[in-house]
C-alpha cells in the first residue's frame, strides 16, 4: 500500500513537472513583442528614419503622460492631433526634419509646413490644441537645455498638414 502511494505521488509530481515545464517553454520562448501592447496608430517619417507605434493619451489632472519609447497622441478636435514623445528616444532625430518632408500617420500623408523651437513658457497649449481649418498634426518634443526631472527649457514643435 505504501509503495502504491509513493508511485501515485511520483506520477502526480511528474505530470505537474512536465506540465509546468511545457508551459514555461511555450511562454518563455515567446518574443518580447508577443507581450507588448497592441496599438491602432502608427507614425512614420522616412526622412529621419522614424517608425513608431502611437498610444492614445488621456488628460489626467490637466497633464499628458508621455510614453517612454513610443509616441503618444491627443486630440480635442477631429481635425487636429498632437503627437508627443521624448527627444531622447522616439523623437531623437526630429530636429533634422525639413519643410516639405512627408509624415505618414494612420494611413494619411502629411507635409511638414513648419518646424520651430520655442521657450517652454511661451507655448500656448490652448492654441496648439485648438481647432484647425485643415487636418493638422502637431509634433512636440523637448529641446534646449535639459533640466532636472527629464524636462527641458524649450520645445521643438513641428506642424504638418494633410496632403490632398
Amino acid at each position: 500500500m505504501e509503495l502504491k502511494r509513493r508511485l501515485s505521488f511520483k506520477k502526480l509530481f511528474l505530470v505537474f513537472y512536465c506540465t509546468f515545464f511545457l508551459a514555461y517553454l511555450i511562454i518563455g520562448l515567446q518574443s518580447a513583442e508577443a507581450f507588448e501592447e497592441s496599438y491602432d496608430e502608427n507614425l512614420s517619417i522616412p526622412s529621419i528614419s522614424l517608425e513608431t507605434h502611437v498610444k492614445k493619451l488621456e488628460l489626467v489632472d490637466h497633464k499628458l503622460e508621455t510614453p517612454d519609447k513610443i509616441a503618444g497622441s491627443f486630440s480635442q478636435h477631429q481635425n487636429k492631433t498632437l503627437l508627443i514623445g521624448h527627444s531622447t528616444t522616439v523623437f531623437q532625430n526630429l530636429k533634422n526634419i525639413q519643410l516639405g518632408d512627408d509624415i505618414y500617420y494612420n494611413d494619411n500623408i502629411y507635409k511638414v509646413t513648419s518646424s520651430n523651437i520655442f521657450e517652454k513658457q511661451d507655448i500656448n497649449m490652448q492654441k496648439i490644441l485648438s481647432k484647425a481649418e485643415k487636418d493638422t498634426l502637431i509634433i512636440m518634443t523637448c529641446a534646449g537645455e535639459l533640466l532636472d526631472g527629464g524636462d527641458a527649457t524649450h520645445r521643438l514643435i513641428v506642424e504638418a498638414v494633410k496632403s490632398a
